[in-house]
């Protein structure tokens, strides 16, 4: 697959921010008052390193292969028991970071998916666009299980 200029600058942008996601979620995972918090920053770490793996594949020239579906796992939000306010308050700091940075991404991967010329890479941009969403959706849930979100 050859790709033009900006292709290259577009998945070099969405290199730089999927490497940046994941130094993010490791350090996040470690910091993470509650447990459940931690796991779920590790599951999205691992597709995050998956996202990665598939950017640093077209940018060696290598089209894609049709995605996985989309697993439904980690649908249901745990509520965590905090020993206090300035645990809950550090874990809702770390959310609402990476739900900006969740955000972000999207919306990166969306303007790929109408910049790219070849259908393969356009599905495979729409595919992992769906997944980072789909972490929001994750972020999201176990804020407002845990009384984080003002909606």
């Amino acid at each position: 697959m050859i790709l033009t200029e900006k292709e290259r600058g577009l998945l070099n942008d969405m290199k730089s921010q999927e490497e940046l996601c994941i130094k993010k979620y490791e350090k996040y995972e470690r910091e993470a008052k509650c447990p459940s918090l931690s796991g779920l920053f590790s599951t999205i770490k691992s597709a995050e390193c998956t996202h990665l793996a598939s950017v640093n594949s077209m940018l060696s020239g290598n089209e894609p292969e049709s995605p996985a579906p989309i697993s439904a796992n980690n649908s249901e939000a745990v509520a965590c028991s905090y020993e206090n306010q300035a645990d809950k308050d550090a874990d809702c700091m770390l959310l609402s970071d990476m739900l900006a940075m969740e955000k972000h991404v999207s919306a990166l991967y969306n303007t790929g998916i109408f910049e790219f010329c070849s259908p393969k890479v356009r599905k495979m941009l729409n595919h992992i666009q769906s997944e980072e969403q789909q972490h929001g959706e994750w972020m999201y849930a176990y804020m407002k299980a845990n009384g984080m979100y003002n909606a």
